[in-house]
């Protein structure tokens, strides 16, 4: 049953809405209200509550409902940062996250932002592009590119350059509302294209939005808990017998996967690796890092629509461990924690913010039902803390107390890939990518994976950032 609407809450007909969206055959045949949701109450309470909030209940919140303890605590976060009193103008806001959205040609959140920029009050000629909008939001172009390509490179010289600009200039309070609605877009759109929520312009429709998949991925297959196999096996046209082969293949991968936890859960108790071997780990796993790369690439088009928000487009990821480039020292996260100093720093300049930050960062931190696929009474512990430090790793990020080799056991090569395209450049992922790796895993698994790599991803924003603003005060 599928779970996920075709158009929003109280929207017009099956018909109408199959006109807008480009969906799966299933959809087009079986459209479903969310509020009919398989009796999930909880679930459907708070879908109807984002609905009254915000007046539309877009696919992102439909797809991360599948995990409805997380979103919640996104959703308390959003909207502080976008509706609730804060050092920016509302407007400033959403013009703001077009910009972070652009780095990444998402074009789904720039359409959604451009929408709630007019509807806050925001003047139309901004949106014909960067040069006709004020020169302090012209200043952010620098920490927007090396937030969402290379934060490492961030330093308290840019904070100063910020702050101190005459009657251009920051307050600190402004440019930390900023920094964290930076971090939280750009990783969002690690989310929309790690999901399949891809959209396109469509001047056919009402709000020039038409949302279409990934390679014919459409996000309701996301809403399902059919295992993949289900969904990327059934169309094709394979044999009985080599359909037969490759769920037999998915299936020793997953019980090989848990025997390697185990095994690893076991070796700990036995002996713990030195200080010194933990460190060689850390420096052999960040180098193995510049192996993983997800295609080839040409120089990539962007439209004409997402190119009028960026400066630099050539800029990019380069991997923190370039072949060659020792100068870059590895951040040690002991020496700047988002717990100890982070979180406070940000929740002094910016009130409240820290709290709910921190909030939805446990949250998908510890979020577990203790299953595997099929499996039950599973310890996934170890599997999401390597998922989680091994985007920290890709930003040059150390935990002390972490052995990198667990992530070289839990972590196979085409999920290294997956994390890496998602996390590093969202615009370059695909359907192949998402197939490839725990193929015999659920949707909501998947999706799990997906809002880990992005709370990651934030937060390896936010404390080099943070780490710069606190070298500025000090």
């Amino acid at each position: 049953m599928n779970r996920l609407s075709a158009g929003p809450i109280g929207g017009g007909s099956a018909a109408s809405a199959a006109g807008q969206y480009r969906v799966c055959g299933n959809c087009r045949k079986v459209p479903r209200q969310v509020m009919q949701a398989n009796g999930l109450d909880e679930r459907t309470n708070l879908l109807v509550e984002e609905y009254s909030t915000s007046g539309r209940l877009d696919n992102i919140t439909q797809v991360m409902s599948i995990h409805t303890q997380y979103l919640e605590s996104f959703l308390r976060s959003q909207f502080y940062m976008l509706r609730m009193d804060g050092p920016l103008p509302l407007p400033y806001r959403h013009y703001i996250a077009i910009m972070a959205a652009a780095r990444h040609q998402c074009s789904y959140l720039i359409n959604m932002h451009v929408d709630e920029f007019l509807k806050t009050g925001g003047i139309a000629e901004w949106l014909n592009g960067l040069e006709y909008i004020p020169q302090r939001l012209k200043n952010l172009n620098e920490i927007n590119k090396l937030l969402a390509h290379r934060p490492w490179l961030i330093t308290k010289e840019h904070i100063q350059k910020l702050v101190k600009t005459g009657e251009n200039n920051w307050s600190l309070p402004e440019l930390v509302h900023a920094v964290v609605l930076l971090a939280h877009y750009h990783a969002l759109a690690s989310f929309v294209f790690g999901s399949g929520i891809n959209p396109e312009r469509d001047p056919d429709t009402s709000n020039g939005v038409r949302l279409i998949a990934v390679n014919n991925f459409c996000v309701c297959d996301l809403a399902n808990d059919n295992n993949i196999e289900n969904a990327s096996l059934t169309s094709s046209n394979f044999g009985n017998v080599m359909v037969f082969l490759q769920i037999a293949d998915s299936l020793s991968e997953l019980e090989a996967l848990m025997e390697r936890m185990k095994r690893l859960q076991e070796d700990k108790e036995d002996e713990e690796a030195s200080q010194e071997e933990m460190a060689t780990r850390f420096e052999k796993e960040k180098k193995e890092s510049l192996l993983v790369i997800s295609g080839a690439f040409d120089d990539e088009i962007v439209s004409t629509d997402v190119s009028r928000y960026i400066e630099d487009p050539g800029f990019g990821y380069k991997d923190f461990a370039r072949r060659g480039e020792e100068h870059l020292p590895t951040f040690r996260a002991q020496d700047y924690t988002w717990e100890n100093h982070g979180f406070s720093l940000v929740n002094r300049l910016y009130s409240d913010i820290g709290h709910l930050l921190d909030e939805k960062f446990r949250m998908v931190y510890n979020l577990t039902y203790n299953t595997m696929a099929t499996h039950e009474d599973v310890d996934t512990t170890t599997l999401r803390r390597a998922l989680f430090n091994y985007v920290h790793c890709m930003y040059g990020i150390r935990y002390d107390d972490y052995d990198y080799g667990e992530v070289n056991q839990l972590l196979e090569r085409s999920l290294k890939v997956y994390i890496k395209t998602v996390t590093c450049y969202p615009e370059r992922t695909t359907k192949r990518m998402y197939d490839s790796y725990w193929r015999q895993f659920k949707h909501s698994e998947k999706v799990h994976v997906n809002l880990l790599l992005m709370e990651a991803r934030m937060q390896a924003e936010l404390l080099y950032a943070l780490r710069a603003i606190t070298r500025h005060l000090t």
